[in-house]
């Protein structure tokens, strides 16, 4: 009689030992491919890049092996061929996002990328995200065209962030003369408080921005004076 035993036959193990090695050399390949795709993504390479979209090899969502998606890659690093055809590709998701919360519009609206940001809203990227939008993102650059683009699509002047700050404290805080005199002349309130109680004047102040200091100071004196009088006795 055979006694029994717990140990796999020698042959078991021998195939077992093959199929591993076979799904880590896999593996290895499968990192290899995506380092090359990200290479290719970041030098806007279309030609490889376009090829792969286009035969379906490449997902449009794929995701580096970071977990970054290769469009926000793309918007990143203004490859805006690679940005443009990945945007264009049937079933890509424009609202992926890296680990830090961004997306491609909301990297293409920091850049002032405004070709790739017109493109994207016109594919249907969502121009009033939640929480930091693209229109936060344009404003602390001072990317007033984008601002203007954003705008006109109907994005919310006043969002706020999680902790309540609104794009015209982020274009303070940068001393973006131009971009807080475009946002304060499109209908933001100087007003505003975040969550520590702050305003884009005290944003401004904290991080010594003359320019923005000015105009918002005579901004927030002409809305908050009662009388014409109160203002020019603030004003002193």
């Amino acid at each position: 009689m055979t006694k029994p035993t717990n140990q796999l036959p020698k042959r078991a193990l021998v195939a077992a030992a093959f199929v591993a090695s076979g799904l880590f050399a896999a593996a290895g390949a499968h990192a290899e491919s995506l380092d090359a795709i990200v290479k290719a993504v970041k030098f806007d390479d279309i030609d490889d890049i376009g090829k792969q979209l286009k035969s379906g090899k490449l997902d449009p969502n794929t995701l580096a092996p970071n977990g970054d998606p290769i469009l926000v890659i793309a918007a990143r690093e203004k490859s805006d061929k690679v940005a443009a055809a990945i945007a264009t590709t049937p079933n890509v998701d424009l609202e992926k996002e890296d680990k830090a919360g961004e997306n491609a519009l909301m990297l293409a609206s920091l850049n002032g990328d405004l070709g790739l940001v017109k493109l994207l809203i016109d594919k249907g990227a969502e121009v009033s995200k939640k929480g930091w939008a693209p229109l936060h993102y344009a404003a602390t650059n001072g990317q007033d065209a984008v601002v203007k683009v954003l705008l006109d699509h109907d994005a919310y002047i006043d969002t706020a962030s999680p902790n309540g700050t609104t794009p015209l404290m982020m274009a303070a805080r940068g001393n973006h003369a131009s971009t807080v005199t475009l946002l304060l002349d499109q209908g933001a309130d100087p007003q505003v408080k975040n969550q520590l109680g702050i305003t884009a004047l005290e944003f401004a102040k904290h991080y010594n921005a003359p320019d923005a200091i000015e105009i918002l100071s005579k901004r927030t004196t002409r809305i908050g004076a009662a009388t014409p009088a109160d203002a020019q006795k603030s004003a002193k």
